[in-house]
């Protein structure tokens, strides 16, 4: 079988990216002056200035050695962006219409999910767009007609990725095969998979109330009516869809009604040690005057990954608050829906269970009470009925993606 000569091998680089490369190597060498200008003035209080006497900035030769760098590094990053949007037509036309590799999408996507929100903040080309996708093509389901899709069911299946991954990693490998377990309940049962990209980097809730507009339109342009909507979800993916179902109920929108079965594989529910390890990073940096300019590199992960230190799915839970200052969890606490059907399947990389590996192992990345939606205070505790829940041993977190025991436990509830 020859390839199409008329269709061009994907993209590892789009035109975009080098303006997009300059947009943060100017945010990096800004970031880089400021911290190197905060280690001087910490070695000037310990010199013998009092702290109230020393200026927030530095002052004399050395304050304008540091006004002249950041200065510059800006002009020229503007000079530089403004340039390169004047050149993106005629390089867009040269390289002409190509998909995007898995390779470029994979980094992307982690991109987006360290520091997504500043992408997005800063207008940078290479923040991820909320998409809907099927078969490899993006939907956009606000316009009418523009969501067909051949043979459409009557069952759709929308399928969320979590942190720092994209919809092309629910393909996974597993004994030298690929496993998709979507592609499975949509060749055993009969649905429609439809799956979500989406910028990871940004708060949960914002994602959540970006993503129930977007559902709601899909919903409402089906091309075929509607008997089912299920969700399965991986990780970051099971909060998206709470917060998601949270606020359209709030707004009063038609997709809930439409909502059968929520899956959850490996959500943290209650959040993940390592975001709250990362949280103590920095307020060891931030414990003396030397390393308090550094503390600035533990804050340089999103929104989205400090979201998961305790699991926060509502605007109420991180706005007006320092998401970098370490303090109580503070949750409105939001109880499962009475309907759907709520489905929990955790993980743990041991043989067994035990109380300390439940809680320090889980799965690599999530303890299985968090997972699982347990917790000691009653008023959060998220109740799977015991045929609901399921745990997967000796295996982590990504592996949920390609395990076996995963596929025949969702076509079991499923089915």
């Amino acid at each position: 079988m020859t390839a199409d000569p008329a269709k061009k091998p994907p993209r590892h680089l789009r035109a975009s990216d080098l303006r997009s490369a300059a947009l943060l190597a100017t945010q990096a060498t800004v970031a880089v002056a400021a911290m190197s200008e905060g280690v001087h003035q910490s070695v000037l209080r310990t010199l013998g200035a009092p702290h109230g006497d020393t200026p927030e900035k530095t002052w004399g030769l050395t304050g304008l050695v540091y006004q002249s760098i950041t200065g510059v590094t800006q002009l020229i990053g503007k000079g530089m962006a403004s340039a390169l949007t004047r050149l993106e037509p005629l390089l867009q036309r040269m390289e002409g219409e190509a998909d995007e590799s898995p390779e470029r999408a994979a980094v992307m996507a982690a991109l987006n999910g360290v520091m997504g929100d500043r992408l997005q903040a800063s207008g940078n080309p290479l923040t991820t767009p909320m998409t809907l996708r099927h078969a490899g093509r993006v939907l956009n389901p606000l316009l009418p007609g523009s969501a067909a899709i051949d043979n459409a069911s009557g069952k759709l299946l929308l399928v969320i990725h979590g942190l720092c991954m994209n919809e092309l990693q629910w393909t996974a490998q597993h004994g030298g095969h690929s496993v998709n377990h979507a592609d499975t309940l949509a060749q055993s049962l009969g649905y429609t998979p439809v799956y979500l990209r989406y910028n990871t980097g940004l708060h949960v809730s914002q994602n959540g109330q970006a993503l129930t507009a977007q559902l709601e339109a899909l919903v409402c342009h089906w091309p075929v009516p509607l008997t089912e909507l299920s969700v399965l979800t991986h990780s970051m993916g099971g909060l998206v869809i709470r917060s998601a179902l949270y606020a359209a109920t709030e707004s009063g929108l038609l997709w809930p009604k439409h909502l059968k079965n929520i899956v959850f594989l490996g959500t943290p529910h209650h959040g993940a040690p390592l975001e709250r390890a990362g949280n103590w990073v920095d307020v060891i940096l931030g414990s003396t005057p030397y390393s308090r300019p550094f503390a600035k590199l533990g804050q340089l992960r999103s929104a989205g990954v400090t979201d998961l230190r305790y699991g926060h799915l509502l605007d109420v839970d991180w706005h007006g608050h320092d998401r970098f200052r370490r303090r109580p969890d503070s949750r409105q606490p939001l109880p499962l829906p009475d309907q759907p059907a709520c489905f929990a399947l955790a993980a743990t990389t041991a043989a067994r269970r035990s109380k300390l590996a439940d809680q320090l192992v889980g799965d690599g990345l999530v303890p299985l009470p968090s997972a699982l939606g347990q917790h000691d205070d009653a008023a959060r505790q998220l109740v799977f009925a015991p045929g609901r829940q399921h745990i997967v041993y000796r295996t982590n977190h990504l592996q949920l993606l390609s395990s076996p025991e995963v596929t025949r436990q969702l076509l079991a509830w499923l089915g």
